[in-house]
């Protein structure tokens, strides 16, 4: 029994085994950084764009949108200089088909919005205008477009038309822009300076009277007979990074999603969309 003991007391003293240590757990991968759509659009887009980039984020998990708004001429050029850009979103077909032409912009290009111009004087208005013909008074301070820029085109093509309309006086378009003292390279710089009170009247976009500029802006309808419609073409970019992502932005615009946005937005849409239940 002793011997019994003693085997027992001997087997209870050798040392543990030791145990292998477990593997380094593998270092954490770093998250991927969010592929970024780059999207050129018309400055006239910037309230609407700027929405349904948030929309797109949220549906496309791991990308993110970025905005660069200018003049649709400005952009253009900046396609041809090779700026980087997956989408190219116009204010006008002008600038669309240079784009084309130059071969920046492939595949279709539909039409996504529509826009109207109205005349915009400050609240103050110091010049007392209170109808599109004072705009042709001597000493009134006119600010428009640059003819390059869409909304300076239709501009022109606006008051040629109302030149021709009963109860506008003679030479009316001609007065009108001899009173011209500053041509914008963008419609939204339009909008600051007669929002700023520098100048008496500015043309621009229906869609640019956004809630805060209304506050500081009386506006004056130019009637339909005399006003010109803008129409919004939009492409991907044929050096794109992210055309599959480019092309999905395109659906959603042009969905009846999309559209809602826009005409909440102030534009019109491009064709009739469903209402929202």
């Amino acid at each position: 029994m002793g011997g019994r003991f003693t085997m027992v007391v001997f087997a209870l003293g050798l040392p543990a085994s030791p145990r292998p240590a477990a593997p380094p757990a593998p270092p954490a991968r770093p998250p991927l950084p969010p592929a970024v759509l780059t999207v050129y659009a018309a400055a006239s887009l910037t309230d609407a764009f700027g929405r349904l980039g948030r929309v797109f984020e949220a549906g496309h998990p791991g990308t993110a949108v970025r905005f660069s708004f200018a003049g649709s001429q400005q952009l253009a050029l900046q396609l041809e200089q090779g700026a980087p850009a997956d989408l190219f979103a116009s204010a006008d077909q002008r600038w669309m088909d240079y784009a084309k032409e130059k071969g920046l912009v492939e595949g279709e290009t539909p039409v996504f919005a529509r826009n109207r111009l109205v005349v915009i004087v400050p609240r103050t208005n110091p010049a007392r205008i209170g109808k599109l013909q004072d705009l042709a008074r001597r000493g009134t301070k006119m600010v428009v477009a640059a003819e390059a820029v869409p909304a300076g085109k239709y501009t022109r093509e606006a008051l040629a038309k109302l030149a021709g309309t009963s109860g506008y006086p003679g030479g009316y378009e001609k007065k009108v822009l001899a009173n011209v003292v500053s041509q914008e390279e963008n419609v939204k710089s339009v909008v600051s300076k007669v929002q700023l009170g520098e100048a008496d009247a500015g043309v621009v976009y229906r869609s640019d009277v956004t809630a805060s500029v209304a506050r500081y802006v009386t506006v004056l309808d130019i009637p339909d007979a005399a006003n010109v419609i803008a129409r919004y073409p939009i492409g991907v970019v044929k050096a794109a990074t992210h055309a599959a992502a480019a092309r999905q932005f395109i659906e959603l615009v042009t969905s009846d999603e999309g559209q809602r946005v826009l005409q909440q937005h102030g534009l019109l849409p491009a064709r009739a969309v469903a209402a929202t239940r």
